[in-house]
């Protein structure tokens, strides 16, 4: 739980029920606890900044909006499933160019703060290993992406991602170990990236 959280004398679902009685300060916590984990599952599903911003706003209007029809159980699951049904929406426009955007990826991610310990060689590869996994992670099949983020980045158990996009646990297990092997397929496709301690076997 985040220092926000920390600092007052409400649990979770103490906060969510003083934000459906209309509390906007009590949901600002809420906002601040998961919206860094919004924000991320927004620019890897679709790698742009500008638009995983948008849809991470979106979601917590979303959310506040419909308080109302959350019944008491796992609110990051919850959530996560507006998030997600924002991506979805967002990679369905027909506007939409998917492109992975190397800037998008240092700036969500805190990418572009080089260590004093860093080389500037060392640097470079971590940013470009960084765009090619992002490249990866773009290149899975949307639900098997969002699959493997919710899961292998967010941290959330089969029942939780199971619960975030409605589908039994068993398709989850199934579109993980896809997305983790088309993930793998791709960063083996990008052996000369890996060096030293960092070549995959």
């Amino acid at each position: 739980m985040n220092l926000a959280l920390m600092q007052t004398d409400m649990d979770e679902e103490t906060l969510i029920h003083n934000s459906k009685q209309g509390d906007l300060a009590s949901f600002n916590l809420l906002v601040e606890h998961y919206q860094a984990q919004v924000y991320n599952l927004a620019l890897r599903m679709i790698s742009d900044a500008a638009a995983a911003e948008d849809i991470t706003q979106e979601t917590f209007f979303s959310a506040y909006r419909r308080l109302s029809s959350y019944k008491p159980g796992n609110f990051r699951a919850w959530l996560m499933r507006i998030a997600a049904n924002g991506c979805r929406d967002h990679l369905r426009s027909a506007r939409v160019r998917r492109s992975v955007s190397l800037e998008a990826m240092e700036e969500g991610y805190g990418l572009n703060m080089e260590s004093d310990m860093e080389s500037p060689e060392a640097y470079t590869l971590r940013q470009e290993l960084s765009g090619v996994i992002q490249a990866g992670l773009s290149s899975i099949h949307p639900d098997q992406r969002l699959t493997l983020i919710l899961i292998d980045v967010q941290g959330l158990s089969y029942e939780e991602a199971s619960q975030a996009i409605r589908v039994p646990i068993g398709t989850v297990k199934s579109r993980l170990s896809r997305g983790r092997a088309a993930l793998r397929t791709h960063l083996l496709a990008q052996r000369e990236l890996f060096a030293g301690s960092l070549r995959l076997g």
